[in-house]
């Protein structure tokens, strides 16, 4: 007879083992010391196995029988039930070691150490930071069985925060995860696939920047104006001249420069592009670091923290000074000399606009194109920063304006 809940209830332990059947193979054996254990004798390949299915009550009647109808439908696919469920196991501890954060912190690892293609400190810390964003709601599921609306339910968390940008570039990221899942064998496909146009698109904002010549000329001398116990105002009069990115700026180190050849190379790991940017100075730009190089030479951080000479000038520190000028955070930045510099050059029509572009360290689709323009308008460029650092000079002079500071109430 099939066994009931009441029988086994009812059931007590002898002095050995017995087994109370049900059917189909499926028995309870009840132990000496009161246990009462699902077993499943079965055949495959002729030989008799035995496969365990937990302990009553935890494992009912009614769960025990669906257990051994999978394992005898498992025998019907000439699959070994015992087998499959080891399987099972090992799949399940790859699932837990698979999980999104896992995952997540090995695609980062992997993306700083790319080369030529790796990440820059700044894009790997930024990435890395909007990619913990997910952690609350995905970090701990096994990557596998991350749906596209869990991802969309965690991105949109951070949409509804105003931040447009940083969800958009959230879920850029987690698809870049997700397909390294893909490549490294841990999962079919990327569900961040079916996401597009789900989030809003943010509105594309461009750095403040002053591009009117008699306007940059107020600026500069503002500049030279500006009166600071540290290395702000003269890094604010480099950067015009040299119109790198200000993380460029900020990390640039005595290594890097060659006074004496007027020559600055920004290697490859600094840049946007990856690549080594050289930097051609004009004779103002050597006079003015041989003046820094006093302060901050021979070696390290060309502008150095105040805090500590292991770490570089703070990213605020020059959008602060402009603050301090009066100038608002939509009238001017750090960026924008990089704005300034390519529209005044451009409007010059002194300069080829392949000159220009190598000048601002910007990409070039075509590879060809891209390693002809580095070589052939190396000379241009170097002109071109003399030229540049003369025209500013210009701009300063105005028409013998008397020098200002545009901060309210300092009369500087």
């Amino acid at each position: 007879m099939a066994l009931t809940d009441i029988t086994i209830r009812q059931a007590k332990p002898a002095a050995k083992p017995f087994k109370i059947a049900d059917g189909l193979g499926l028995y309870l054996l009840v132990t000496p010391a009161g246990g009462k254990l699902w077993r499943l004798k079965y055949r495959v390949d002729g030989k008799e196995k035995l496969m365990a299915f937990g302990a009553y009550p935890e494992v009912s009647l009614a769960d025990a029988r669906k257990r051994r109808d999978e394992a005898r439908e498992q025998i019907a696919a000439s699959k070994d039930p015992s087998r499959e469920k080891r399987r099972a196991k090992v799949r399940q501890r790859a699932e837990a070691m698979n999980t999104f954060a896992i995952i997540s912190a090995e695609y980062c690892a992997k993306r700083k150490k790319d080369g030529h293609d790796g990440w820059a400190p700044a894009t790997a810390k930024r990435s890395e930071y909007l990619l913990s964003r997910l952690n609350a709601a995905l970090g701990s599921l096994p990557i596998g069985s991350i749906e596209p609306s869990d991802i969309l339910a965690a991105v949109r968390k951070i949409e509804g925060k105003g931040t447009l940008e940083s969800a958009r570039r959230t879920l850029q990221l987690a698809g870049m995860v997700f397909r390294y899942a893909v490549a490294t064998a841990r999962l079919a496909s990327d569900p961040t696939r079916d996401l597009r146009g789900a989030l809003a698109t943010p509105k594309v904002t461009h750095y403040a920047a002053i591009l009117e010549p008699v306007k940059v000329g107020e600026l500069l001398r503002a500049i030279d104006g500006y009166e600071s116990l540290g290395l702000t105002r003269l890094a604010l009069q480099l950067a015009p001249h040299v119109f790198v990115r200000p993380g460029e700026l900020r990390h640039a180190r005595w290594e890097e420069v060659d006074l004496d050849g007027a020559l600055w190379t920004i290697p490859a790991e600094k840049t946007k592009m990856r690549k080594d940017h050289r930097v051609p100075l004009s004779r103002q730009v050597v006079e003015l670091m041989r003046e820094i190089h006093a302060l901050t030479g021979p070696a390290g951080y060309v502008f150095p923290s105040v805090r500590t000479r292991a770490r570089p000038m703070s990213e605020n520190t020059l959008n602060a000074g402009l603050r301090r000028l009066g100038y608002a955070s939509d009238e001017m930045t750090a960026h924008g000399f990089r704005a300034m510099a390519a529209t005044l050059l451009n409007e010059s029509g002194k300069w080829h606009p392949d000159a220009i572009e190598r000048a601002l360290a910007h990409g070039e689709a075509d590879k060809v194109r891209a390693a002809y323009t580095r070589g052939a308008h190396w000379q241009e460029r170097v002109s071109m920063a003399q030229w540049w650092s003369d025209h500013l000079d210009t701009l300063r002079q105005g028409a013998d304006v008397v020098p200002i500071n545009r901060a309210k109430g300092t009369g500087k």
